[in-house]
């Protein structure tokens, strides 16, 4: 029982590790975000992918978008761990495509606010991301890590609404 128990598991592990590079994965808009420059109103959606390799059966990295009223581009915040590596803060904030694939995993979409009252939620977001304590840390587990980056935001800006999936490991990690 034990041997099948065992099989059983290292087939689920091995099953979800990728035969794909993160290198060539894609990184293609999924669709899913409204287009920027046809849409006036302002838009926030929250994103979230399984990870690349066999931690993706079991976590999520997530991501917030925003294009604020009449803006032709979405501005993307998302703390990335191998950022450090190159000497980079780990917190990013460009602009970018909002629903990109996460190397190869299609994004779901977590939250999406539009219209009325959320261009000021998008002031209070990057307010408090330029403000994130550990922009300039990143501990895979238990954190600060991808996860905690969301949660954090939600903390300062709760009119946004906004509840991670379990899946989203590191969003309670504090100091």
């Amino acid at each position: 029982m034990i041997r099948i128990v065992l099989l059983l598991m290292a087939l689920m592990i091995t099953s979800g590790c990728s035969n794909k590079d993160w290198r060539t994965a894609s990184r293609e808009p999924a669709g899913i975000a409204p287009k920027a420059e046809s849409t006036p109103e302002a838009v926030i959606q929250v994103y979230g992918a399984p990870v690349y390799g066999w931690r993706g059966l079991f976590a999520i990295h997530t991501w917030i978008s925003v294009k604020p009223s009449h803006a032709d581009n979405y501005t993307v915040y998302e703390v990335i761990g191998w950022r450090q590596k190159r000497g980079l803060p780990a917190l990013r904030i460009e602009q970018d495509y909002p629903d990109r694939y996460w190397f190869g995993e299609k994004p779901e979409l977590l939250l999406s606010r539009s219209g009325e009252g959320v261009d000021e939620l998008i002031v209070q977001i990057d307010k408090a991301a330029r403000n994130y304590p550990w922009a300039n840390q990143y501990t895979m587990f238990p954190g600060p890590n991808s996860n905690t980056f969301p949660s954090w935001i939600a903390e300062q800006v709760p009119a946004l609404g906004l509840d991670l999936p379990l899946k989203a490991i590191g969003q309670d990690w504090r100091e």
